[in-house]
């Protein structure tokens, strides 16, 4: 295995990482794979930051080890430059779909990967 396709690896890792109940529903756990600049537009349009992600995740959706859980797919990801990974999938969650989009990255000197950006864009019913 290449160091682009460990990358890729690391960094699907992580993002299958934050869709377990456990990992977000504890504040410690998640912050482990947040960047501390991370920032997502969620399929609201609603931004997010490093801090309000932190202190509304574990009451989001998919975040009760006894509610739905996300169900990823078509998981793929590209090594946009040494350090930086963009994963694209989709997501569904009880009858949500979602499409999503992730970039990753491990800071010079680090070995942790972490989500730097995430974006969601709901899919309407009956679309491919």
């Amino acid at each position: 295995m290449d160091d682009t396709t460990d990358d890729v690896q690391q960094a699907i890792a992580g993002e299958l990482r934050l869709m377990d109940p456990r990992v977000r529903s504890s504040r410690e756990l998640t912050g482990r794979l947040l960047d501390p600049e991370f920032v997502e537009v969620g399929g609201s349009g609603r931004r997010w930051t490093h801090e309000t992600m932190l202190a509304r995740l574990a009451d989001a959706a998919g975040s009760s080890p006894d509610g739905p859980r996300y169900e990823p797919s078509r998981m793929e990801g590209v090594c946009l430059a040494p350090g930086v990974v963009h994963l694209t999938f989709e997501t569904r969650l009880g009858e949500v779909r979602t499409r999503r989009s992730s970039i990753w990255r491990r800071r010079e000197g680090d070995t942790t990967w972490r989500m730097y950006y995430h974006h969601a864009t709901p899919v309407p019913p009956g679309t491919d």
